[in-house]
């Protein structure tokens, strides 16, 4: 066995004795061995955090927005590096891992511009008798260390979505990255301990879900941001005790096809909304409703655009549908949709599975209580459901336990704004899928879906705290 690839403490890396094997999700080949932090390194890498805050505290904006600046120009050149390695160990396919680095090159150059923004406010004071001459000012300030823990899925820019915004407003960051995909976070802080981040302002450590809980725990850190499964999540915020959580959890993200929508616009972007990523993405689209005067040419046209799909190898340009993350995870989901079936829903494409590969699946007839409908599927799957009335599609899009992102297409004013104030979600998209996300903007959703706003001012807030300032500028 190869010596595990080592992580990063205090602008240092380090091995343990302990490592374990990263496997490419198409082929099931170990990539590489990578050493596992235990609790002594996790307690070195907390001390760590905290001289690191102390470290990003001391650097003026300017300085915060050079770094991040540099990391943006770094990562643009060796962006062809990083779309392999997410290709080899998440399976990615290699099209969708460049348009993943460009998109984390975009953060990185939009949290440089946030780190020059972060302001304050005055608060006049003379509003009530006898305080004519006082003043308020208002000030952000670092939290201090952060706890950023990150999913497989998009295993560049979802941890860039952490990182960035915590160097940008003065903060160190711990990333506990996902375990299939440890190899782009420790290759990220190569990038930015030669951008140079200070020691401490950044460690990464792998490490086991005993070790994490530790992390979770310890109240050197003043935020915990995590992105995973909702299950995880709402435990992990039990354990959190004083410290601020964001969460970025699952959904069932759903979409709405109104009579006067653009069929074949909202078919094409359904399909690249579902299937994009083999459905591995908490807005993936997963529940249709169309509605019924247009039902059978809408599903007729997905299902020829779904059966024309390449998928299989990551590494081949024309892959649309690569492998699941691992084989039980294909399991799982050729399983849900058996169940489905045997409920009486009918298979319309796919169904069918090799290997860790998925063959991108439509469903109909499908009930709210089935697994592929109230579950987050997270795989190549939809379904399509016809409606009739304009309400009670947006009463089935709120039938759900999550509540991230929802899509309409129609160009109805009258029913954009009512599906805006009626639906249970953090993002209305309209003419758009659930899965469309800028960088900058707001993202994050209600219910199941989690707590809390990603997108970098966003993120900036949660990072930072309000210190207000009082003045009495009385005259002699």
């Amino acid at each position: 066995m190869e010596n595990g690839r080592p992580f990063l403490i205090g602008g240092r890396w380090s091995q343990s004795t302990t490592a374990v094997p990263v496997r490419n999700p198409y082929t099931g080949e170990t990539i590489a061995h990578v050493c596992q932090a235990g609790p002594a390194e996790a307690e070195l890498a907390m001390q760590s955090a905290v001289d690191g805050a102390a470290a990003m505290r001391r650097l003026s904006g300017y300085a915060r927005s050079t770094l991040l600046q540099k990391a943006a120009q770094s990562l643009q050149v060796r962006q062809e590096e990083f779309a392999r390695m997410m290709m080899a160990e998440s399976g990615k396919p290699v099209t969708d891992a460049r348009r993943e680095v460009g998109r984390a090159i975009q953060t990185f150059a939009i949290a440089a511009e946030e780190a020059k923004r972060i302001g304050g406010e005055v608060v006049p004071l003379d509003w009530s008798p006898g305080m004519e001459t006082y003043w308020g000012v208002t000030r952000r300030f670092p939290i201090g260390p952060i706890l950023g823990i990150t999913p497989f899925n998009f295993p560049l820019n979802l941890v860039v979505h952490k990182v960035a915004p915590a160097l940008a407003a003065g903060n160190s960051i711990l990333i506990k990255p996902a375990p299939q995909t440890p190899l782009t976070s420790l290759l990220l802080g190569d990038l930015l301990l030669q951008a140079g981040v200070p020691p401490g302002g950044l460690n990464v450590l792998p490490c086991d879900n005993q070790v994490a809980e530790r992390l979770v725990i310890d109240p050197r850190f003043k935020l915990l941001s995590f992105t995973g499964s909702a299950p995880v999540g709402w435990m992990l915020k039990a354990k959190c005790g004083k410290k601020k959580v964001v969460l970025e959890l699952g959904g069932n993200a759903a979409v709405i096809i109104e009579p006067d929508a653009d069929l074949d616009y909202a078919v094409h972007r359904c399909v690249t909304g579902g299937f994009t990523y083999a459905g591995q993405t908490c807005i993936s689209v997963q529940r249709i409703f169309v509605h019924e005067s247009v039902a059978a040419a809408f599903t007729e046209s997905l299902v020829a655009r779904v059966q024309a799909l390449a998928s299989g190898d990551p590494g081949d340009e024309t892959t649309v549908v690569g492998p699941l993350i691992d084989a039980g995870a294909a399991q799982r989901v050729e399983g849900w949709i058996g169940e489905a079936i045997a409920q009486g829903a009918r298979l319309l494409a796919g169904g069918s599975r090799v290997g860790s590969v998925v063959r991108p699946t439509v469903l109909s007839q499908v009930t709210a209580t089935m697994k592929v409908s109230c579950q987050e599927v997270f795989g190549p799957l939809v379904t399509i459901t016809p409606y009739r009335e304009f309400e009670a599609a947006l009463r089935a899009v709120n039938e759900s336990d999550y509540g991230l992102q929802a899509g309409i297409f129609t160009n109805n004013i009258g029913r954009i704004f009512q599906a805006f104030e009626q639906l249970e979600v953090g993002g209305v998209l309209v003419n758009e899928i659930p899965t469309f996300r800028a960088d900058h903007m707001p993202y994050g959703g209600v219910k199941d879906s989690g707590i809390g706003r990603e997108g970098l001012r966003y993120a900036i807030e949660d990072m930072t705290e309000p210190k207000l300032l009082v003045m009495n500028l009385r005259r002699p």
